[in-house]
């Protein structure tokens, strides 16, 4: 980790340099809490708790577990991220979330979908950093003049609304014009992959996929069974699902009744053309291109656990 060693000491007793994505209805409370006590950074959507009371509640489970965790390490404190999404239309919402994010002394937010320029004061106030999703170099300029400490690059291969991008090409472009935390975002799952990431110049990964298939996640057992199941090849890179291009399993879209091979085009931004009854997400399930590696359903510390071990023979 030596990459952010020294840059804020909230980041080193980080037992690897990882951020559990924050995945719409995937990431919750248990997800969040176990990364935390593995020595990552836990993360979540702020829609996933439904309501701001929902958030609230969600946060003040979060925090209290946090200082547990605290206590019986020493006094290290755990870190933890909120995912806002910032889209014009419902920017007033994603203020009230911030408030939450400020009552409860959230350490890092995660804006997304939109311009961060009216969450970055609010967070910086309270003392958080906001880092903000990017898929080209466009939306990383609108983001650095925004203020954000950190932009998330959601390169080729990631799960979600991903960019189409490679890491090799991004990554270096990023980093000659911004001077702060970069974290990666592409199919990495594991260990081998979060030190490669480290010597392309990242800060900090972001591991999504492989963080569904795990005991704590909100994932039906049966979008955990098809992230063994599917392989990389099985992943469809559409705009037809929610509206925006993103990753989904061939086999969630079939079962959605889709041909997977002729996909009808969206309906417009954030409107997939999906048959009625049909929601993405909660019915066509995503994945990014990791899938090919994932072939259990352990628990979250199992898998820190093994990627510590693989980091470490890498690093070598």
């Amino acid at each position: 980790m030596k990459n952010i060693v020294g840059r804020d000491d909230r980041f080193r007793q980080l037992t690897l340099p990882v951020i559990a994505a924050p995945m719409f209805l995937v990431s919750g409370v248990d997800l969040v809490v176990e990364s935390m006590k593995a020595g990552i950074i836990g993360s979540f959507p702020a829609p996933n708790a439904r309501t701001l009371e929902g958030l609230d509640q969600w946060l003040t489970e979060i925090a209290a577990a946090r200082d547990r965790i605290a206590a019986e390490q020493d006094g290290v404190m755990p870190l933890f991220a909120v995912n806002i999404p910032v889209r014009k239309e419902a920017l007033a919402e994603s203020l009230d979330q911030v408030a939450l994010c400020r009552k409860h002394a959230v350490p890092l937010v995660i804006t997304s979908v939109g311009d961060p320029s009216a969450v970055v004061q609010a967070v910086h106030d309270y003392g958080g950093l906001v880092f903000h999703d990017i898929t080209n170099l466009r939306h990383a300029q609108k983001a650095i003049a925004a203020g954000v400490d950190g932009l998330i690059l959601v390169c080729a291969g990631a799960g979600g609304h991903a960019g189409t991008l490679s890491p090799f090409a991004m990554l270096p472009q990023i980093r000659a014009i911004f001077d702060g935390y970069i974290v990666l975002a592409g199919a990495i799952s594991d260990g081998r992959a979060i030190r490669a990431a480290e010597v392309l110049g990242a800060d900090l990964c972001y591991v999504g996929t492989r963080f569904i298939a795990t005991q704590e996640s909100l994932a039906s057992d049966s979008y955990k069974a098809m992230l063994v199941s599917e392989a990389s090849s099985d992943i469809i890179y559409t705009t037809a699902i929610s509206g925006l291009a993103a990753n989904f399993m061939r086999s969630s879209i079939a079962e959605a009744g889709l041909d997977p091979d002729a996909l009808p085009p969206p309906l417009g931004p954030h409107r997939g053309a999906l048959p009625d009854g049909v929601k993405a997400w909660k019915h066509i399930w995503s994945a990014g291109q990791g899938v090919g590696m994932i072939n259990d359903i352990p628990n979250v510390a199992e898998i820190v656990d093994r990627f510590a071990r693989q980091y470490r023979d890498a690093s070598q």
